[in-house]
């Protein structure tokens, strides 16, 4: 399920006011959310020292770093870090994962209202975490927090066809039979057509960046019946389900995994990094 904004002075528009929400729920469970939640391919660190500059003695703004799941492996490349979460228990599970690391310092504060510092950052980073910022404020902050010539740098994962591909099918009668907002017929789509297009044109829009480079990846990970309920347990979506929706999905979804799948899936990823420059 798709993840948006956290900005609470627009809750009378009931987009926002979702997403809102939605955005609140990681927070209620720092720590299931530190242990199921993956990272990312050792490549994706590479492409970004080479296109984003986020290297050796590097200044980077990460924004929204959750408990680190980037973090840990961009401090550990040497880079300088202030990584700013919403969240004051995934800031807190944050920090200690970060304990070692003298060259980091997490914020507990909104992307929107942080005041930016006065020296200015090589590169914003964003993991799995852009499109919860206000679309209103993210791509002009981001500008600013930036030298010239700097980059914003931001990762997307989504969930595509592949792995136990005949369990993603199946699955999808459990959702429609306990969440209401589940389309009919729901598909995984294929990697190769999905396109970063819609994050290009706005960061065309904002007339403050540069062309958009982009490099995907694809990762399969594998679950058991416990690791991807847990997993599920840390959507932001199905948080928002009421509790006995909840129970009964994920009751649903364990019974097709143990019956049917012998206790294990896979689950394949799209990871795509889209870096543009600060003109």
């Amino acid at each position: 399920m798709p993840d948006t904004t956290r900005h609470a002075e627009r809750d009378d528009r009931p987009e926002e006011s979702r997403r809102v929400r939605l955005s609140r729920t990681f927070d209620e469970d720092a720590e299931l959310y530190d242990r199921s939640r993956p990272g990312y391919p050792p490549q994706l660190y590479d492409d970004l020292a080479e296109l984003a500059g986020a290297g050796p003695g590097s200044r980077v703004l990460e924004v929204g770093c959750g408990t680190g799941q980037a973090t840990v492996p961009l401090a550990g490349r040497g880079c300088r870090i202030t990584a700013v979460e919403a969240g004051p228990q995934m800031a807190a599970v944050a920090r200690r994962n970060l304990a070692g690391a003298a060259a980091v310092e997490v914020v507990t504060a909104d992307f929107e209202s942080w005041p930016l510092p006065r020296e200015p950052f090589d590169a914003v980073v964003s993991a799995t975490a852009f499109h919860w910022i206000d679309p209103a404020i993210r791509m002009a902050k981001a500008a600013d927090a930036l030298r010239p010539g700097g980059a914003l740098a931001v990762v997307r994962t989504q969930h595509v066809r592949g792995g136990t591909e005949e369990f993603f099918v199946e699955v999808q009668r459990c959702y429609e039979h306990f969440d209401p907002d589940t389309p009919p017929g729901l598909r995984l789509p294929k990697a190769a057509d999905i396109h970063g297009s819609d994050h290009a044109e706005e960061v065309a829009r904002s007339g403050r960046f540069g062309p958009t480079v982009f490099r995907r990846y694809e990762q399969d990970l594998t679950y058991t019946t416990t690791d991807y309920l847990d997993l599920l347990r840390t959507y932001s979506g199905h948080r928002a389900l009421p509790e006995a929706a909840r129970n009964g999905l994920l009751g649903c979804i364990g019974h097709l995994i143990d019956e049917r799948h012998d206790g294990r899936v896979t689950k394949r990823y799209l990871i795509e990094l889209a870096v543009s420059h600060r003109r």
